[in-house]
């Protein structure tokens, strides 16, 4: 039998639960219906303009694209590698532990102390200006403790009889890591690394910092152009006091909205996947 406060706990939880479910859809219904009579291949493939019926989000589209695969490249290699080294390789002592420490505080910083982090080193520092390596950069910083952790936990998650099999038949350490326990890791690592892309495509205050533009007429042609990404392409059209930009926001909220849920499908499905791999 369960307690009454076992009871007023689930009762409790399950009220929250729906009530942030009905503000979620609330919301998305009312973007919906507010945008998606404007989403159109015109709109896609458009510059933004000043005129609210001509203008499209392609140099945003383009924008994120660039940034997207810019921090993946950055920071899959180095988070995927630091999880490794700390959970295979790194002796147990004070200097790993208090490394773990920050990693984890690092996962929690805002995501605005990034961006001034970007601006100081990436921008200033190191010449790259406002460009599309800087925002990348900054990014990469962003989602790497992140990364890191999810990891991390997919490697801790291998059966270790993986191991003990491999070194069984004459594997080495380095053999074993990077031919059994990394690939039966991989749909964990990928799970969290779509999810921490996710929350990088849908970040607006870091890469305002480090000087994303608000008006981009052009595309970016290298790393070192100026750029845009949607979520501030939304945030401009927001700000503009006529109505029909903000028809555009809500179109534009549609797209990045579609962009982001395909990203955590893929997760959910890879973590499925994996569930099922680690249940055999």
């Amino acid at each position: 039998m369960y307690s009454w406060q076992d009871r007023l706990v689930f009762f409790l939880g399950f009220f929250l639960t729906f009530f942030a479910l009905a503000v979620l859809f609330t919301l998305i219904a009312d973007v919906l219906a507010d945008g998606i009579h404007r989403l159109g291949i015109r709109f896609l493939t458009s510059y933004p303009s000043r005129h609210p019926e001509h203008a499209g989000i392609l140099p945003a589209v383009v924008g994120s694209l660039w940034i997207g695969l810019l921090t993946a490249l950055f920071s899959f290699p180095l988070g995927v590698a630091t999880a490794v080294y700390l959970e295979e390789y790194a002796p147990r002592n004070i200097f790993t532990e208090l490394l773990e420490i920050n990693i984890y505080n690092l996962a929690g910083v805002p995501s605005v102390i990034y961006g001034v982090l970007g601006l100081e080193i990436f921008v200033r520092t190191l010449g790259f200006g406002k460009s599309l390596l800087s925002g990348a950069l900054t990014l990469s910083l962003l989602v790497l403790p992140i990364i890191i952790i999810a990891s991390r936990e997919a490697i801790r998650n291998v059966p270790y009889s993986i191991r003990e099999a491999a070194y069984a038949l004459g594997a080495g350490k380095y053999q074993t890591v990077l031919y059994q326990v990394v690939p039966a890791a991989m749909p964990g690592i990928l799970t969290g690394t779509i999810l921490a892309m996710s929350r990088a495509l849908g970040e607006t205050a870091p890469l305002i910092v480090v000087g994303a533009l608000t008006f981009v007429a052009f595309l970016p042609e290298s790393v070192f152009d100026p750029f845009t990404v949607l979520p501030i392409q939304i945030f401009n059209w927001v700000s503009r006091p006529q109505k029909e930009f903000a028809v555009n926001a809500a179109a534009a909220i549609v797209v990045l909205l579609s962009v982001t849920f395909s990203l955590n499908l893929i997760a959910i499905y890879l973590r499925n996947r994996y569930s099922k791999w680690t249940e055999r």
